[in-house]
């Protein structure tokens, strides 16, 4: 099995930040909301961190699994340290 962790992980990322993201473009007319960060639409930034990590996680996790499919199969008694 050649799940790799990367792919999952970057997708839940990239969801989140689309949420937050979202949210963020659509409350960017409320200055009231962001008076505790300076002004700061911190919805709308750390949206978009999360995307473009979410992203990264995913598409390095797509290009190893890639990697591994080129690989010929081994077989699993190929170990040269196991003593019969």
């Amino acid at each position: 099995m050649n799940l790799d962790l990367r792919i999952p992980m970057g997708l839940m990322f990239s969801f989140v930040g689309i949420i937050l993201a979202a949210f963020g473009l659509a409350t960017r007319s409320t200055p009231a909301l962001y008076e505790k960060s300076l002004g700061i639409n911190v919805n709308l930034w750390w949206g978009i961190v999360l995307l473009i990590f979410g992203q990264i996680m995913f598409h390095m996790g797509r290009r190893t699994s890639k990697q591994l499919q080129k690989l010929p199969p081994t077989s699993l008694d190929s170990n040269p340290r196991r003593n019969h």
